[in-house]
């Protein structure tokens, strides 16, 4: 396996069964997830980004297809707040406790509520970040909301709200 992690070890101790792949991390290329679904040979609708967000200026994670967009405004809603932006990138590293490229949503410096997005339960398992850059864990999205205690919900930018 490769170096533990604050996430590996935080699904260890939760029970999860997930698998660790590593690959080849290049800081400079546009869409970190986009990049690790080509490195691993896998869809990309199938690797989920972290990305950390301000509901009403507290701080929340969302999961959700690296291929796809997230309508804020919908992270709003579901978090009952009024408004939804992204966090700057020194605020994320600092209440995730991870590097932006290696922000996974277990093992975080703060508990903090988590939304999921709803297509992660489609697959049997999922990609998410392993709390490190180049570092992809692989588990049942169901896993991922029992263990973040996740609300799921629609958060693409697609459709109608």
């Amino acid at each position: 396996m490769a170096q533990a992690t604050r996430a590996t070890r935080a699904l260890e101790q939760a029970g999860v069964a997930f698998s660790v792949h590593q690959y080849d991390y290049d800081p400079d290329v546009d869409g970190i997830g986009l990049a690790a679904a080509r490195a691993l040979g896998v869809d990309a609708g199938q690797v989920f980004k972290t990305l950390m967000v301000l509901a009403d200026g507290k701080p929340a994670c969302v999961i959700a297809p690296s291929d796809g967009e997230v309508s804020l405004k919908r992270v709003a809603a579901t978090l009952g707040a009024k408004a939804a932006a992204m966090m700057k990138p020194a605020d994320a590293e600092r209440i995730s406790g991870y590097k932006v490229g290696g922000i996974s949503p277990f093992g975080q410096a703060r508990k903090i509520p988590v939304v999921l997005d709803e297509t992660a339960l489609l697959f049997d398992r999922i990609y998410l970040n392993g709390g490190q850059r180049g570092l992809q864990v692989l588990l049942a999205g169901s896993e991922v909301a029992r263990v973040l205690g996740a609300v799921v919900a629609e958060v693409g930018a697609g459709g109608a709200a």
